[in-house]
């Protein structure tokens, strides 16, 4: 089909015309400067991947469960704020509740660490989408810090900036256990409902599976550190 979209970018553009001007702000949008939204996707272009060759990647499988669960999407339900919420409450929710806990929005090594200690079972590294306080960092770049600082005692899991399944790889190579998407899912349902998301989503996937293929990485379980180089690889290289 002539206009059948080519990347999940492309969905930003036909949610633009297809929502409200104050919708599509919104859920497109960032906090002042919107330094960090636009951060958040540009880092991921400073990392390059690499691709040995001559891998067997017969079986190629793109899908690992995260926390023994699949993503249980459908029941999936919005959190309300609570401005008191710190540390000490993570003991009397652990109280309340035989369900996993995960502490979202972890981007330093000390609240890694702090996150280990009070027992949470996983957290997620994100800065909200950018939609809380501008210029702090995109995501990716502190994604190995908070992975080593965990030390693979609880998984690690990851959102913020993800256009590609390149990005997905790239994450995954950095230590994430599984990646989030946020607003090309919401671009998708918009620009074109049901169908919208699932061409989202099965890009995203595609795009993921090329890039394992071309790494020799049959398997998600096979991407590693070894498959990126990062701007601070590169620094080093040159010392």
């Amino acid at each position: 089909m002539a206009d059948e979209q080519v990347n999940v970018n492309e969905f930003q553009q036909l949610a633009k015309e297809a929502l409200p001007k104050m919708n599509y702000d919104f859920y497109a949008g960032g906090a002042e400067d919107q330094y960090t939204l636009k951060e958040n996707v540009e880092a991921f272009r400073r990392i390059t991947t690499i691709a040995p060759q001559l891998k067997n990647l017969e079986g190629l499988l793109t899908i690992e469960p995260a926390l023994d669960n699949g993503s249980n999407l459908e029941s999936y339900a919005k959190e309300t704020l609570d401005a008191s919420l710190c540390w000490k409450d993570i003991e009397w929710l652990k109280s309340i509740t035989n369900l996993p806990i995960l502490i979202k929005g972890i981007l330093t090594r000390e609240d890694a660490i702090k996150a280990v200690e009070v027992g949470v079972a996983g957290i997620v590294v994100s800065n909200h989408g950018a939609r809380q306080l501008d210029y702090c960092p995109a995501t990716i770049t502190v994604l190995e810090e908070v992975v080593h600082a965990v030390g693979g005692k609880i998984p690690v899991l990851f959102d913020g900036g993800v256009r590609r399944g390149t990005d997905v790889f790239k994450a995954l190579a950095l230590g994430a256990q599984a990646v989030l998407i946020g607003r090309p899912v919401i671009f998708g349902l918009a620009a074109k409902g049901e169908y919208g998301v699932r061409r989202v989503l099965q890009m995203l996937k595609d795009e993921l599976e090329l890039t394992m293929a071309l790494s020799g990485c049959p398997s998600v379980k096979d991407i590693t550190r070894s498959h990126v180089r990062t701007e601070r690889d590169r620094l080093i290289s040159m010392l």
